[in-house]
């Protein structure tokens, strides 16, 4: 499996639609050769460390091919004009989240990179895009992208391969996995609940709700 990479893109902390609040989610493309380090991409930032950067969630990988149907869902929205409108430092095309698995491994450029979790998404989509109801669709319709842990250092540009070389869990894809975690699906599997205990390249705040979820259902 290859891809390629149509951008990459980082961001500096600042103000989030003129509110107090700062965030770092307004992503632009860069030019040329970026550096990967064990914390994602040289000049990215993040404002809210606890949920966002770290260790497991380094990269962000938002399909271009879910832009189509935000702009039908969403109309004509300028951030929808190009990438980085959900805050990803990586685009492209041909890889979603039934096609990509936890624990996959990707030449990233020259970097390695393994898949740790689907992105949560949170209230800063719907003010980001002015509407409400936008994270909420990002659930039920499973659009949620993707976290990087990062394996080898390396550097990366847009045109640049995204080549799959190890794939050791496929029976976790990412809508999966998103479906048992955050898609209200846990109840109802609780044969998986078990299993993914086992899967130890699952980012730790997502073991932690694994661990929760179980507790909740009677799952041991």
């Amino acid at each position: 499996m290859k891809a390629e990479i149509l951008a990459v893109l980082n961001g500096k902390v600042g103000a989030f639609r003129g509110d107090d609040e700062p965030s770092a989610i307004d992503k632009r493309p860069v030019a040329g050769p970026v550096a990967i380090g064990a914390l994602g991409l040289a000049g990215d930032e993040q404002a809210d460390r606890v949920h966002h950067g770290g260790i497991d969630k380094a990269i962000h990988h938002y399909p271009a091919d879910h832009y189509p149907f935000w702009r039908e869902h969403l109309g004509d929205v300028p951030l929808l004009g190009g990438p980085g409108a959900f805050g990803e430092n990586i685009s492209t095309a041909g890889l979603d989240e039934d096609s990509v698995f936890l624990g996959d491994r990707f030449r990233l450029g020259t970097a390695l990179v393994e898949v740790s979790q689907a992105r949560q998404p949170c209230w800063k989509l719907d003010h980001r895009f002015g509407v409400k109801g936008v994270m909420a669709r990002v659930v039920t319709t499973r659009r949620s992208g993707w976290y990087y842990r990062v394996l080898e250092s390396g550097q990366v540009q847009a045109g640049d391969g995204l080549i799959l070389v190890e794939r050791p869990y496929p029976e976790w894809s990412l809508s999966s996995l998103f479906a048992l975690l955050i898609g209200g699906e846990a109840k109802s599997r609780p044969d998986d609940l078990r299993a993914l205990e086992r899967v130890p390249v699952l980012a730790e705040t997502w073991k932690v709700r694994r661990a929760k979820l179980a507790e909740q259902y009677g799952v041991t």
